[in-house]
């Protein structure tokens, strides 16, 4: 990430400055740092952060796991100790405003962190490129993407669980691509089949696997890209289309990457 000028809370600290926004980069629960293919969309949000010339830090090293895996597989202890541990560090640097990738860290830091005493203010990274694209920070041109039929899977923590739904659509209707909508979406969406710690889990008997069912009925649209705002849906989302051996036409993007290959970043 070297390449993409980034600097930790402790850099602006010791020079004084104060970033406008903290970007939670998040773990290996959703993947961010260290997951290979989430690591494309971290430096995607990172490319239109610095396009926008939007002032932000991390906290690098600094930076731990929520707590949200550890809370949802019903370890309410471990939850809180790292939770306790994150808010000491975001307090010590006076953090008002986080912006993140993953919606499971932007529901637990949103929701459960401010009875613990870590009350931020947090958005989505797609609630953040719909604010920079109403404030003109950003322009949005449809480039590859324009003409191609894309479909936006809602993350459960960011939909339901957060009643967001038009901030990553607004945004990818500047991409001139027509959107398709599947038969189960916004407040009827259905789960890519990792949230709640089932990502690390053994598979629950049935017929068929959630990710399965939820990529055929995203496939049924015939779509040239599979939209996502979540690390957890990227992974499920992409395991389905490989199960129907569709990785050589239909891709799976997240939000940020779309924006940020339409404008060459």
């Amino acid at each position: 990430m070297s390449e993409l000028q980034i600097r930790t809370m402790a850099d602006y600290m010791a020079s004084g400055e104060t970033p406008e926004i903290l970007f939670w980069v998040g773990c290996a629960g959703c993947a961010g740092s260290f997951d290979d293919r989430a690591k494309k969309i971290t430096k995607a949000i990172v490319k239109i952060l610095n396009h926008a010339n939007v002032k932000f830090a991390v906290l690098g090293t600094e930076e731990s796991c929520t707590g949200d895996p550890a809370k949802r597989a019903g370890n309410e202890f471990l939850f809180q100790m790292q939770a306790m541990t994150n808010i000491t560090v975001m307090n010590g640097y006076e953090v008002k405003k986080i912006v993140t990738g993953c919606p499971h860290c932007f529901n637990t830091l949103k929701n459960e962190y401010p009875s613990l005493g870590g009350k931020y203010e947090v958005i989505h990274h797609t609630q953040l490129m719909q604010e920079l694209l109403d404030n003109g920070r950003i322009k949005i041109e449809g480039g590859n993407f324009k003409g191609k039929k894309i479909t936006f899977h809602d993350p459960c923590y960011l939909g339901r669980g957060n009643d967001v739904y038009e901030a990553p659509r607004s945004v990818m209707i500047n991409l001139d691509a027509e959107l398709a909508e599947m038969k189960r979406s916004r407040q009827n969406g259905l789960c890519c089949g990792a949230g709640g710690a089932q990502m690390f889990k053994e598979a629950e008997k049935g017929n068929k696997e959630v990710n399965v069912e939820r990529s055929e009925e995203a496939l049924a649209l015939n779509p040239d890209v599979i939209a996502v705002g979540c690390p957890f849906c990227m992974t499920m989302m992409t395991d389905g289309v490989k199960h129907f051996n569709k990785e050589n036409t239909v891709k799976v993007l997240d939000v940020a990457e779309l924006i940020a290959q339409a404008n060459d970043l």
